[in-house]
């Protein structure tokens, strides 16, 4: 079966607790049936961000909400990379709106993801601090690769083809593009350039000349001429845009007659030579141009427009997919995964092999590990204990570096990776459990304030001691807590030959002494 959106289902104005403001649209349907799953995502973007509810039934995807607020927070960030308080303002108001419309809905099946502009932002965990808040909700920063798997997602699931297809997904700050077949993506890509930066950079003072147009192509093409060998013709049958700038441009080709919304190279010209023409963004006058893309068409034009000529593209389709449904669907087979495969499940796999993992100590490693930590949290939450088993996977991806602090190049190594499926934030953890196998502890001594963290670490740690001489560990190891007071049992049969576990084990637990956050006794 392949997946039907049901875009004919009864619309009305978003109304009650989040009404469209100055420069946003939103859709709403009726509510829930009773017992019917409600999913949201939350696209953080460079120039707009949205807001979606869906409900999944199947293979069938229901629109419930859809809001959607020009913030241009990519706008803000200034030429020390630093976002500016006003922009951060903009973005915190739209996100406590966006906060309202997720009341009642499980945190499980809530995802937000922020994009290029937070991956370029030195400033980023502060803002991030206060969004979250606001929100009500982790935001997680995601790759660019991942950004582009994530559209891909969005729009194989929404416009099915076995075509071999390239999809373009134009941001504020970022460009995606991604070969794939079906489901699959082949090849997904992301470069720094985008219709906000782009329009930044060569119009900010709103004025439209020829010259700047031609600089920003020259700069546009720059940036994706890398990718022509990967993305050149011969490898698809069709072409695919997704989300803002896309959409944005067919509608004005479509309302001034000059194609059914098909984007060619031709069609871009004319557009070009309206904006010329004008000599203004003020005075730029095109049928369905909206007010929030009046600040970025230019941008997004230059982008479109190298696209097309560089990477022979004769005509590009607006598509119905986009980042946001990407989310919703990635977040569903997480929760419910398909033959009970994760798609960061086998990221983890393949690191393993590209850094020629000992899957037998890892193995060991991550289930003593898995052990010690639900002793602590017997009816925890399950995403913990899968970054802790992930953790405890890759923990000596750093051996193909050097031996000697190998857990440092590990850390390195996970937080610097692309991996489908995870986000920075989400590697930065791995990372951070991986620094914090062995060594001192002063070196977390911050993220230690974490008690979630604090509690993997522990677990991790123990069971790399346990399972040093890469051998069998105790069967059945039982780790107490009372209060900051952790006691770790051991089967007398199985200590009474390891000496040097116990050693290692009272260096451990002097350890945690030093640090003031707990202590460790041995029994």
């Amino acid at each position: 079966m392949t997946t039907r959106p049901d875009h004919n289902s009864p619309r009305r104005a978003a109304a009650g607790r989040l009404p469209p403001l100055a420069g946003q649209v939103g859709h709403r349907t009726a509510p829930a049936a009773p017992g019917q799953q409600i999913w949201g995502a939350i696209d953080i973007g460079s120039n707009s961000f949205r807001l979606e509810l869906a409900r999944l039934t199947g293979e069938r995807y229901q629109r419930v909400t859809y809001v959607k607020e020009a913030v241009r927070l990519g706008a803000g960030l200034d030429a020390q990379g630093m976002l500016t308080e006003a922009a951060m303002q903009r973005g915190l108001n739209c996100l406590k709106g966006f906060g309202e419309q997720l009341v009642g809905i499980p945190p499980e099946r809530i995802r937000a993801v922020a994009t290029q502009t937070l991956r370029e932002a030195r400033n980023r965990n502060a803002f991030l601090e206060r969004a979250q808040a606001v929100l009500g909700h982790p935001i997680e920063v995601i790759p660019g690769r991942e950004e582009a798997r994530l559209i891909y997602a969005g729009v194989a699931r929404l416009q099915p083809s076995e075509k071999q297809r390239l999809v373009i997904d134009i941001g504020g700050r970022s460009t995606e593009m991604i070969l794939g077949s079906g489901r699959k993506p082949l090849l997904a890509e992301s470069f720094g350039v985008g219709s906000v930066g782009l329009s930044v950079r060569f119009f900010a003072d709103g004025r439209y000349t020829a010259e700047a147009f031609r600089a920003a192509q020259v700069a546009a093409g720059a940036e994706l001429e890398e990718a022509l060998t990967h993305f050149r013709p011969e490898r698809w049958q069709e072409v695919l845009g997704s989300s803002g700038t896309v959409g944005a441009v067919s509608q004005i080709l479509a309302a001034t007659g000059k194609t059914d919304g098909r984007i060619t190279p031709d069609a871009l010209r004319w557009c070009i030579a309206q904006c010329v023409e004008a000599g203004s963004q003020d005075k730029l006058q095109l049928a369905g141009l909206k007010e929030d893309r009046r600040p970025v068409v230019a941008g997004g034009l230059c982008i479109l427009y190298t696209l097309l000529t560089q990477f022979g593209i004769e005509a590009l389709l607006p598509t119905k997919g986009a980042l946001r449904q990407g989310v919703i669907f990635d977040l569903a087979e997480r929760l419910q995964p398909a033959e009970g495969v994760d798609v960061r499940a086998a990221s983890v796999a393949e690191l393993q092999t590209r850094f020629a993992v000992d899957i037998a100590q890892a193995d060991r490693v991550a289930q003593q590990a898995e052990l010690l930590y639900r002793q602590l949290h017997p009816r925890g939450p399950s995403e913990p204990l899968r970054e802790l088993r992930w953790a405890a996977a890759l923990h000596e991806i750093g051996m193909l570096v050097s031996h000697h602090d190998h857990h440092r190049h590990s850390a390195y190594l996970l937080a610097h990776a692309d991996a489908p499926g995870f986000s920075t934030n989400q590697l930065q953890r791995l990372g951070t459990l991986a620094l914090g196998q062995r060594g001192g502890l002063r070196k977390m001594e911050t993220q230690l304030a974490d008690p979630g963290l604090l509690d993997q670490v522990i677990a991790l740690r123990l069971a790399v001691i346990l399972c040093h001489a890469r051998t069998e560990a105790p069967a059945s190891p039982t780790l107490e807590r009372d209060g900051k007071k952790l006691t770790l049992l051991l089967p007398k049969d199985w200590s009474a030959g390891q000496a040097r576990t116990r050693f290692l084990l009272k260096e451990e637990a002097e350890a945690w002494a030093r640090s003031g956050l707990l202590t460790l006794s041995l029994s």
